[in-house]
């Protein structure tokens, strides 16, 4: 009997000879992968399915005609402190709201830095609220903002008078440094500075807060504070107040040291904080149905 072509034992060879184990320097890799021509799919082309999303052109420019507004996150790393030069009435009145509510105001803001880079329909951060940029003056170097009612109930920028100074920051970009945490511009409510005291070239700033916010605080936890990313150290629920420390060169490039005892700032609790909270009460309420 003839012995089989040489091609044919090797090939019969190579299906039953054991993977070996390959050893580079003392390592042990995995087993080799038997050939291609043994898997049973080997000669099918995989088709996979379209998928399921789309995704929104890109601008090929970033010119005043295709500029894509930012908004609207932040992280609490104040750009510069700029100052009101007017808040009032609309200088051009838009014509909504109606129904007897408080009309909003405008919030004309001089700054030094934010115009070059910001168009309209931008957010900036002022003071810790997210606002929308309405009107740009180059020649003034003024941003104008609308300031919606609720807007001046909830946070203390209708407190402000011209010469006053306010914190700005622009709102995240893809390629910003996120320095500081997750703030949203969504101001939770106002606080009252309740004291300063100086520690070395530090200072201890303490604020009374409502209870709704105090529980979204813990030490070394964030806080936002008119807009400022501040590291929260102690938190008294019962008393009313939380503290931080501001450096010195926090002190020399935020509005806060300027403020007096008594005033209010605005404060926003770190986002971590309220999903947290939900998802817990959301545990404690099934829970509650299943005892019952």
């Amino acid at each position: 009997m003839a012995p089989p072509p040489a091609t044919a034992t090797a090939a019969a060879a190579a299906a039953v000879r054991p993977h070996r184990i390959l050893r580079r320097g003392g390592g042990l890799l995995l087993p080799s992968p038997p050939c291609a021509a043994t898997l049973p799919f080997a000669s099918r082309r995989l088709r996979l399915p379209p998928p399921r999303f789309s995704l929104s052109p890109v601008p090929k420019s970033l010119s005043a005609a295709s500029h894509v507004p930012v908004r609207s996150l932040f992280t609490g790393i104040v750009e510069e402190v700029g100052r009101v030069r007017r808040l009032g009435p609309p200088l051009a009145p838009s014509g909504g709201g109606g129904g007897g509510e408080a009309p909003g105001l405008d919030l004309e803001v001089e700054t030094k830095s934010l115009l070059a880079g910001t168009q309209l329909g931008d957010s900036v951060a002022v003071d810790g609220t997210c606002l929308t940029v309405a009107a740009i003056d180059p020649a003034a170097s003024t941003l104008t903002f609308g300031v919606a009612p609720e807007t001046l109930r909830r946070t203390s920028l209708g407190e402000r008078a011209p010469g006053d100074g306010v914190n700005l920051e622009r709102a995240l970009t893809p390629s910003s440094r996120m320095g500081g945490h997750f703030v949203q511009g969504h101001v939770d409510g106002t606080g009252e500075i309740a004291a300063f005291r100086p520690d070395g070239d530090s200072l201890w700033v303490t604020v009374r807060a409502p209870p709704e916010i105090l529980r979204l605080l813990v030490p070394k936890g964030f806080v936002a504070v008119d807009g400022t990313s501040l590291t929260v150290v102690s938190v008294d629920d019962e008393g009313g107040w939380f503290d931080f420390m501001l450096v010195r060169y926090t002190q020399d490039n935020i509005v806060l040291p300027t403020k007096k005892v008594g005033d209010k700032v605005n404060l926003e609790a770190d986002i971590l904080g309220k999903y947290v909270e939900k998802l817990l009460a959301g545990r404690v309420e099934a829970m509650a149905k299943v005892d019952s």
